[in-house]
């Protein structure tokens, strides 16, 4: 006999059998029992929660004959009778299932709907399962309402979606909507052990929770992950092998780096970073584990008798919880979500890591006596006018002085400020925030090493540009590469390219280039595209160019008279480094 998915194999027969799913069981049950039966059922939910198994479960419920042939509907079906036997082998005549994805016109609603006429031909009742019916067009959706609103007492609707806000309220209103919730991980956890024990197959704890955690929430996922674990274990499940097969990050990385975050080591994240890197685990799943890890201390923090003295893991978490305070835990969970928003932003996803894990060093509230803390900078208001401001003449308020004898007037050329500049009487007031004497100007772009292979590589591109052929990431992709062999291989032109970024090296974005550079030159193109960092680039360039034109355009306002004249004058004022833009 062939071999059944684990999936298919412990797809839940009845109410009973169904985890997760109480709410829906205990009301499904309960109108079974009661017979108040709705004609028209919608069932929502992310993949894998269940919802076609209750489809299948409710058309046995109503459909079941019993043991002894002489059964009604109830909410205990036999599974053992033709009725129950047929629909869980899906050859139940009058249980039909329609996937609205692939039969999404009105034409097949209208033959489907065409039956409903006809009585059942061994059922008690006709149960329509419609999957996805969100996918159905406007005019499927108009062509069922009448039916679905007065359909025949022998007919039932079950109707299931993963996108409800997609459902027409016209067909919402005529139907019992449940929702079916993912299922958390613990449950998850509980019945693959539960499973594997019926297969008699060995899983470590650990490896289970790495299993139901990355099936986020749908059974029938983890159930298909643990497929692929048994087979990748050779019949067994080890915390190792499953990590390595689900590419998941080892916790003690992200303990490593609370420690290090708790003592202000900028170098020990940095590397900690830089090891991910060299193991190539992924940058997202390294955050997530900081931020699982770090909703565990918080949890901790605020109840202590929450932890689970069974988790192996515990005496780990409560170590962490007690080298932050809740506040700091609160905030670098936080910077941890939206950290992992930002990677694709980045140029690679490592130097995202990087910034994401220095920001939460950054960002640490200063307390007292903590010296390993990076005080905040205090902010700062700045206000320019174009690119030349200066501070006008400050002014005080009016202060009551003894009588005095008025001073005398200063000679011309005297250094004594006027009367009306004279400095008004001190005061204990907080002092503001000192300003900055000047705004150091961003770093200067790479220069690029000029080659004549890269003069040739910059004029086809810029051919491409001006011609519309390249575009989006295939621009991006060639502005980017440094071109570092050009050869013949009989009739095609073998061009050999370094790219630094993974993303613009995908194999759709080389193709798309090839064949960009084949209509340009007019015969057969090969890209070998390998990894590396470009030394000369158009990208690298463009933007040294950009770079010169900017100081040249810097020196002529610093030449220029007028603004000399306004220095000479306002001693405080200054040019605002990146104010000044070329024409």
């Amino acid at each position: 006999m062939s071999y059944q998915v684990l999936a298919r194999k412990y797809r839940p027969r009845s109410f009973e059998q169904l985890v997760g799913q109480e709410h829906v069981v205990q009301a499904l049950a309960n109108a079974l029992t009661q017979g108040r039966l709705h004609h028209a059922y919608l069932f929502t939910g992310t993949r894998g929660v269940g919802k076609t198994t209750v489809s299948r479960i409710l058309a046995k419920s109503l459909n079941c004959t019993g043991r002894d042939g002489q059964g009604g509907v109830t909410a205990h079906p036999c599974g053992v009778c033709d009725a129950c036997r047929d629909i869980d082998a899906g050859r139940f005549v009058d249980y039909i299932e329609l996937d609205a994805a692939s039969n999404r016109g009105v034409e097949e609603i209208s033959l489907l709907l065409d039956q409903a006429v006809y009585k059942p031909v061994v059922g008690r009742f006709k149960v329509y399962m419609i999957d996805e019916v969100h996918m159905l067009s406007n005019t499927a959706f108009n062509a069922m309402l009448k039916t679905l609103e007065e359909p025949p007492e022998y007919l039932k609707f079950v109707l299931a979606t993963t996108d409800p806000q997609k459902v027409p309220p016209t067909v919402l209103s005529r139907c019992l909507q449940f929702n079916l919730r993912p299922m958390a991980p613990q449950t998850v956890q509980s019945h693959l052990a539960q499973v594997l024990s019926d297969e008699g197959i060995a899983a470590e704890p650990g490896a289970l929770r790495l299993l139901a955690r990355a099936a986020r929430g749908s059974m029938r996922d983890a159930l298909s992950l643990t497929d692929q674990a048994i087979a990748f274990g050779a019949g067994a499940l080890a915390e190792s092998g499953v990590r390595q097969m689900l590419g998941a990050v080892d916790r003690g990385h992200a303990v490593r780096i609370i420690e290090a975050l708790a003592a202000g080591d900028g170098a020990a994240l940095v590397g900690a970073a830089d090891a991910l890197r060299g193991l190539g685990l992924s940058a997202s799943g390294t955050l997530e584990e900081l931020a699982d890890l770090l909703q565990r201390m918080a949890v901790i923090q605020a109840v202590p008798g929450a932890l689970d003295a069974s988790d192996p893991d515990a005496s780990t978490v409560s170590r962490l919880a007690g080298l932050l305070p809740a506040d700091e835990t609160q905030l670098v969970y936080s910077m941890a979500l939206h950290g992992r928003a930002e990677l694709g932003l980045a140029p690679d996803e490592y130097s995202g890591l990087v910034m994401v894990l220095l920001r939460m060093l950054a960002f640490r509230p200063q307390r007292s006596g903590d010296a390993a803390a990076v005080p905040r900078a205090a902010p700062q208001a700045a206000s320019t006018v174009s690119a030349v401001t200066a501070s006008p003449p400050r002014q005080s308020a009016p202060v009551a002085r003894p009588q005095a004898a008025a001073p005398a007037r200063p000679a011309p050329i005297d250094d004594t400020p006027p009367p009306w500049e004279e400095a008004p009487v001190e005061v204990d007031v907080p002092s503001a925030p000192s300003r900055p004497s000047r705004i150091d100007p961003p770093a200067p772009a790479p220069t690029p090493v000029r080659s004549e292979l890269g003069d040739r590589w910059a004029q086809v591109v810029e051919q491409m540009v001006q011609q519309g052929s390249i575009a989006a990431l295939v621009r991006e992709l060639a502005m980017q590469a440094q071109c570092t062999a050009i050869a013949k291989d009989g009739a095609t032109t073998v061009c050999r390219l370094r790219v630094e970024r993974e993303t613009l090296r995908a194999a759709s974005q080389c193709d798309k280039l090839q064949a960009a550079l084949a209509q340009l030159l007019g015969h057969a193109v090969r890209l070998e595209v390998e990894a590396g960092v470009a030394e000369d680039s158009p990208a690298m360039r463009a933007a040294a160019e950009r770079e010169r034109r900017q100081r040249e355009a810097e020196q002529i306002i610093h030449n220029d008279p007028l603004v000399q004249a306004l220095m000479a004058q306002y001693k405080t004022a200054r040019i605002v480094p990146g104010s000044i833009k070329p024409h």
